[in-house]
């Protein structure tokens, strides 16, 4: 069973989701169908991925209930400002067939263009409207956070930012826990930029628990309290990423994980990021 958090807003995230990044929407309907019979119920896309029509149409094949199903879609940098997201959100739901996502993020703080701080103001009224239930951000920095907080009456219910054993990010963790927001993992097994399998530390757990790798870093995310979202198309990892939620780490594994921390980021930093 995929265990759940509650946010600021009042509401609660499925702690296990499916990522989307890179899956092409041709193929999304499948992925996303398959996630969904499997026992995901948090699915995550972006309009820069461009497969939130396959999303959604995996959504509508899935026969669920609206309400059983936790959808997260995020504003794209050029699309940041005060009035531009209204727009934007509405053909993220025109291509979901939506009438709400539970979570809308600003993708990138996208500090060289200087709208974050206005789109979050948007993004506030379109919670207040309801196509939006909770709002939160991606990539931010302490020093974004800090804006927001002091320019809006609304704390970002969830911060997704890359997280993986050798970033952990501890300081804007801290951060996040001293102000209520959740952390959520993209990137969560490293991006395929290194192979867990060769990290010896990793495969003792592996071996001590009779998991995978990928299980073991998965869990690993859940008992830290972050919400987590691997990307598969894979029917097979789709169902192995999912196991990883009865999987129990021992404190001595949680702090041999820990252990890992390396301060290597993968991706742009969002601080000098220029798109």
């Amino acid at each position: 069973m995929i265990s759940s958090l509650p946010m600021n807003s009042g509401h609660e995230i499925p702690q296990l989701g499916l990522g989307t990044y890179l899956i092409p929407d041709d193929d999304a309907e499948r992925v996303v169908a398959d996630a969904i019979e499997l026992g995901y119920r948090h699915i995550d896309t972006a309009a820069i991925y461009e497969n939130e029509e396959g999303v959604g149409k995996g959504i509508a094949s899935s026969g669920l209930s609206r309400d059983d199903l936790f959808v997260t879609t995020k504003l794209w940098n050029t699309e940041q400002g005060r009035t531009e997201p209204r727009d934007a959100l509405r053909r993220s739901l025109d291509k979901l067939g939506l009438d709400r996502v539970d979570l809308y993020l600003i993708h990138w703080p996208s500090p060289m263009r200087d709208r974050y701080l206005d789109s979050w103001l948007a993004l506030e009224e379109l919670r207040d409207e309801g196509l939006a239930t909770s709002i939160g951000v991606s990539n931010f920095q302490p020093e974004h956070l800090d804006r927001l907080a002091a320019e809006s009456a609304t704390i970002p219910a969830v911060n997704q930012v890359e997280l993986h054993p050798y970033f952990q990010q501890g300081v804007l963790r801290d951060r996040h826990a001293q102000a209520g927001i959740l952390t959520e993992s993209w990137g969560p097994l490293g991006q395929g930029k290194y192979s867990l399998a060769d990290i010896p530390e990793i495969q003792q757990i592996a071996d001590e628990t009779g998991a995978t790798v990928a299980q073991v870093v998965l869990r690993w995310h859940i008992q830290e309290g972050l919400i987590v979202i691997p990307k598969s198309v894979s029917t097979d990892r789709l169902r192995e990423n999912l196991a990883a939620g009865e999987l129990e780490l021992s404190a001595d594994q949680m702090e041999l994980m820990r252990g890992l921390e390396r301060g290597q980021r993968l991706g742009p930093d969002p601080s000098e990021a220029t798109f």
